[in-house]
């Protein structure tokens, strides 16, 4: 995190060049944005992946990587047309985000919902 911070930091001294003083508040609060922004998108790719492998899945199935290619062929699409990182960013992580929801909606109808063996174990009372 201190790394992404970092990273923001700089990159907003670079870009302004402030002086030493109350406009260094810009660039701080631009590498605590990084920070935010960077633990909500790899958090949620790493909760994606973490919680796909609990039920029972494999990283190599496609369930799993079709967010991650509709991502990256968004991302590029975007890049391509506004030829801006930002909005190449943006558009893949929300083509993700589209695209998981709606690959969970569609495995959810189509093999239902699977009951844990340690419940159907267990007796009931």
């Amino acid at each position: 995190m201190l790394a992404v911070f970092v990273v923001g930091f700089a990159a907003s001294v670079w870009r302004d060049d402030p002086a030493v003083g109350p406009e260094l508040l810009v660039p701080t609060i631009n590498g605590l944005f990084a920070v935010v922004l960077f633990q909500f998108t790899v958090g949620n790719v790493w909760g994606y992946a973490v919680e796909y492998r609990n039920a029972g899945g494999r990283w190599s199935d496609l369930p799993f990587l079709a967010p991650f290619v509709a991502a990256a062929a968004w991302g590029l699409f975007a890049f391509v047309v506004t030829e801006s990182p930002g909005a190449a960013a943006w558009s893949a992580f929300w083509g993700f985000v589209v695209v998981a929801a709606v690959t969970a909606l569609v495995v959810q109808l189509l093999l239902g919902y699977r009951e844990s063996e340690s419940e159907s174990s267990q007796p009931t009372r």
